[in-house]
């Protein structure tokens, strides 16, 4: 295995999780209309993708019904 060949101080790593910035970041910029728009827009989408499928593709998951009359050949009645 791969060994570092300097120590790395206890008290370094201890205070690592303790650190903390004196730097704020900026603001978040505001989205604007069209961006709100947009991703309104991409997400009914995505439920309407969603819901289509669904509704496509339930008759193929329902149980598989069977006739209410038998079918039978020409052979079987001779």
């Amino acid at each position: 295995m791969f060994r570092r060949r300097e120590a790395v101080p206890f008290a370094f790593v201890a205070e690592a999780d303790r650190f903390r910035s004196n730097v704020t970041p900026p603001p978040r910029e505001r989205a604007t209309v069209s961006q709100l728009a947009a991703r309104s827009l991409v997400g009914l989408t995505v439920i309407a993708g969603l819901a289509g499928s669904l509704l496509l593709g339930l008759p193929a998951l329902a149980p598989e019904q069977t006739p209410s009359h038998s079918q039978q050949t020409e052979a079987a009645h001779r």
